[in-house]
């Protein structure tokens, strides 16, 4: 098989087309639900449509008060909305339901008789897409506007959730469940052994915060670290920057832009917390700011290694690229998280572009606009490879419109994403071992347990969660996918729009990136809730880790631990502490390598700064520079800043246009072939 995929060949090759419950493609009802759909979309207009719905919500019995609980509430409503269920003798479904607005309770009203008396698969197998087209159309967007419909579509989900969960109690099965992290302004509770341990270091030692504020000042240290960094290090520098403000955690591309202006405020020395390519970005940036005098150091004198930038150094990859450079108007998209060694070589072969995981889509889009019969090259990343060529695919085959489209990049329509299509190729032989985990078992464990929850996936995940958050964010508005920071706005975003509400509420957030980013998003929220003063809002982080590592019956409980459970009230038994999280295949929701980046040796590195003596023994700490190596008559760290600078031109552009001087490349480079 060749190291690339067209993606015209992908959905052939993935053989993959119904993995979860929740992306089942059919347009079955079942006929009760039939029945009360019947009055609303066979009204002769909007206007009487709307009434026969209100007259259903007005009909309906109110929820008990003791019903309307955390459990029962419907995320992503725009109104209060609960929902209950039970079993009658005969093993069906019985729905109670309420909502504080008019119109949401006729929509409630409409699933409650509609799927009680259904048998749980009967629930389950029915379209949640059929119901929302089906009542969209009759009502309009004046009554049902894109923020109800993500409710309608939440209210589904929440109903399919509960026959799931009435589904596997009946079989004598319990649904695993994941450790959490629940959020409040001033608390923070874990669920699981797992959830405990991110949760450790979120109060960070005093001590240890001092200790390195003191240092840091005393020498003019920068700090920029990777947000994958281990709670009980993230910890320790967030509360660190608030004392002394040239420490920064971020994504890989910012963090050399904050080693410049760190520099730039007087800083001498800026020590990176990350994988080696993180270290050699810096320097490089640096250099070329003109800060060739600010001293780098990376945390271990051995390489702290990346699996995914090491594929982009693979001899496969060398094949991949050198196919590219044979093919006619090619334009290489490489992923900013490879080195300056793949970088330079890759823009020596074909022309090359760096992207990140916030604008790998608009790069691909505006390279095709840009480039008459381009063909685009993406790497190293197989998942976001074929997640890219998934979204591309979804969007030419009708489920997306022009706007929606031009909303990607103004250039673009259907169409043009249909025609583009059989020239987008992307590598299969790289993967990042952490976001490799988020595949089938634990997708389909999400799906079953977590459906109606706010589903957060990070670009590189495989394809299974990928499809599952991307289901979530079109059907109900409770999805993203993107890069760290994407994840980390849209949990805030979500959160200011609970707070700007009246009522109480519970965001639940399934985290499908490392763990690492755990203090980032307590931090945000935490600061967020307390600016807000209200105590009746809490955020849930839920961390989907491996499946074999996940609270189990056949699990010993730990004396004294706190019993899990689900909505239902199903309990589960806790894993155990030296193993929930993790698999023996490998399946940790953290990186092994980023855990080489510890507190000791940050404080080892930061002591040794400043004598002659100290720097001397940190020469093994320096990041490469590839000594004399060079590439196209430039050194090998000039050469792979170039694909960086191209990103910078198309980032200038606002994300629509490729810069002048790549374009001019590709065209030479055409032209001589």
């Amino acid at each position: 098989m060749p190291a690339y995929q067209p993606v015209a060949a992908q959905a052939s090759a993935r053989g993959d087309t119904a993995l979860v419950p929740a992306l089942a493609a059919t347009k079955w009802l079942p006929a009760s639900l039939e029945a009360q759909l019947a009055p609303i979309t066979s009204a002769p207009d909007a206007k009487e449509a709307l009434r026969r719905l209100l007259d259903a919500g007005n009909g309906l019995d109110p929820l008990p008060a003791a019903a309307r609980t955390a459990s029962n509430r419907v995320m992503g409503c725009t109104a209060q909305v609960w929902v209950a269920a039970e079993t009658d003798a005969a093993g069906r479904m019985a729905f109670q339901g309420w909502s504080d607005s008019e119109i949401s309770r006729g929509l409630v009203a409409l699933l409650v008789r509609g799927f009680s008396g259904c048998t749980p698969d009967e629930v389950m197998q029915a379209s949640a897409a059929e119901v929302q087209q089906r009542l969209s159309r009759v009502l309009g967007r004046g009554v049902l506007p894109p923020s109800r419909a993500n409710g309608l579509g939440n209210m589904l989900e929440s109903v399919r959730k509960r026959a799931a969960l009435t589904a596997a109690a009946a079989a004598g099965r319990q649904l695993d469940v994941f450790p959490s992290l629940l959020i409040t302004a001033d608390a923070l509770t874990p669920q699981g052994s797992f959830a405990e341990a991110q949760a450790r270091y979120l109060a960070p030692d005093a001590g240890a915060v001092s200790e390195l504020v003191r240092v840091c000042r005393a020498k003019q240290i920068g700090v920029v670290a990777h947000f994958y960094m281990d709670p009980q290090v993230q910890g320790v520098l967030s509360a660190a920057a608030e004392q002394w403000p040239h420490i920064a955690i971020s994504d890989s591309l910012v963090m050399a832009d904050t080693a410049v202006r760190m520099a730039e405020a007087g800083c001498t020395t800026i020590c990176v917390l990350g994988v080696d390519f993180m270290s050699e970005n810096v320097r490089a940036i640096l250099d070329e700011a003109g800060h060739s005098g600010v001293q780098v150091y990376r945390l271990a004198e051995s390489d702290i290694g990346c699996s995914l930038a090491e594929a982009a150094e693979s001899e496969s990859y060398s094949r991949y690229l050198q196919e590219a450079a044979t093919t006619p108007n090619s334009v290489h998209v490489v992923y900013i998280n490879t080195s300056l060694r793949t970088k330079a070589r890759a823009h020596a072969l074909v022309p090359t572009i760096t992207c990140t995981s916030s604008n790998v889509v608009q790069t691909v889009l505006a390279a095709f606009a840009d480039v008459p019969g381009a063909t685009v090259w993406y790497g190293p990343d197989t998942y976001m490879g074929a997640n890219l060529a998934q979204l591309f695919t979804d969007l030419a085959s009708g489920a997306a419109s022009d706007e929606d489209v031009r909303a990607l990049h103004p250039a673009h329509t259907v169409e043009s994403i249909r025609s583009l299509l059989p020239r987008l190729r992307y590598f299969t032989d790289g993967t990042c071992i952490v976001h490799h985990i988020f595949g089938g078992e634990v997708t389909e464990l999400v799906a079953a347990g977590y459906g109606d929850a706010y589903l957060a996936a990070h670009f590189e995940v495989p394809g299974e969660m990928f499809r599952l958050a991307m289901q979530a964010k079109r059907s109900r508005g409770m999805g993203v996918v993107g890069s760290t920071s994407n994840i980390l706005d849209f949990i805030a975003d979500k959160l200011r729009e609970a707070l700007a509400a009246p009522h109480p509420e519970r965001l639940q957030f399934v985290l499908g990136t490392e763990a690492g980013m755990i203090t980032s998003i307590v931090r945000k929220v935490q600061g967020l809730l307390r600016k807000s003063g209200r105590s009746d809002v809490e955020v849930e982080v839920v961390f989907p880790v491996a499946p074999s590592a996940v609270a189990t019956p056949q699990q010993k409980q730990q004396a004294g631990a706190a019993p899990l459970t689900l909505p239902t009230g199903l309990a589960l038994v806790p894993g155990p502490a030296s193993g929930e999280g993790c698999s023996l295949e490998g399946g940790c929701a953290a990186c092994p390598y980023m855990k080489m980046n510890t507190l000791s040796a940050l404080m080892s590195v930061c002591e040794r700064v400043g004598s002659p003596a100290g720097e001397a023994s940190l020469e093994r700490f320096r990041p490469r520079t590839y000594g004399g190596e060079t590439v196209g008559g430039r050194s090998l760290a000039a050469a792979g800043c170039v694909p960086i600078l191209h990103m910078r031109n198309f980032q200038r552009s606002q994300g629509r246009q490729l810069g002048p001087d790549l374009l001019a490349d590709i065209a030479a480079r055409h032209s001589t072939r």
